[in-house]
């Protein structure tokens, strides 16, 4: 029931409200799974692609947010699911295998995936290093990767906001990547697709890249 409400009454309500410039939507495969690749400015990046894109799209997500107890939490479990976030445990051994297991699983039963290769939110505006989770996806699903490129949402939930604020937001979608041809799994093949998938998301996105992984303040020097 709050998936229908998000899908035909929110999301038509968050665009007309908007107003968001979208540009390439149709490079979007209407059938098959698909990979959306995105850069990552804001918290709200997620709501989105959701409200955008025409087909259901599935997102990891911190599993605290379907955990919390109440009614406040039952509220927030149902509204997160409804915009597609699948939970997956953070900080263990096994998150990053959970997070590429919800992602096979999504792409094998035919769906659209959509994962931030830098990891984390810019805090920076730039364009950092992606992680190869992307190019994992992949190479063992067969899916199409979309590029895509997210301008001005930063601007609509600052850092530490609680509500979001009107603000110019564009969102704009390459033509899909194709990676059938590279048979290898190795970590080079891994790395190739990565770095091709991130060059597509800088020239849609115009930002300045960084060939290092982004690092927030709090993560310290590994």
């Amino acid at each position: 029931m709050l998936n229908q409400f998000v899908r035909h009454v929110l999301a038509p309500l968050a665009r007309l409200v908007y107003r968001p410039r979208v540009e390439g939507l149709e490079n979007v495969p209407t059938e098959g799974p698909v990979i959306i690749a995105a850069n990552h400015r804001a918290v709200l990046d997620t709501a989105v692609i959701s409200l955008v894109v025409r087909r259901p799209v599935r997102f990891l997500g911190k599993a605290e947010y379907f955990t919390s107890r109440g009614v406040r939490g039952r509220l927030m479990a149902a509204f997160v699911d409804a915009l597609g976030f699948i939970p997956v445990e953070r900080g263990n051994a096994h998150a990053g295998l959970a997070a590429l297991n919800a992602g096979q699983n999504v792409l094998n039963n035919g769906g659209v995936f959509a994962i931030y290769p830098e990891g984390t939110r810019s805090l920076d505006g730039r364009l950092y290093r992606g992680h190869t989770g992307v190019a994992v996806l992949a190479l063992t699903t067969g899916a199409a990767v979309v590029p895509v490129a997210l301008t001005g949402t930063e601007k609509l939930m600052p850092r530490g906001g609680k509500i979001p604020r009107y603000a110019k937001v564009s969102i704009r979608f390459g033509e899909p990547m194709d990676f059938a041809q590279i048979t290898e799994r190795n970590l080079r093949a891994r790395r190739r697709v990565t770095d091709e998938v991130m060059a597509a998301i800088r020239e849609l996105s115009q930002q300045e890249y960084v060939d290092s992984y982004h690092r927030r303040p709090d993560e310290g020097i590994a």
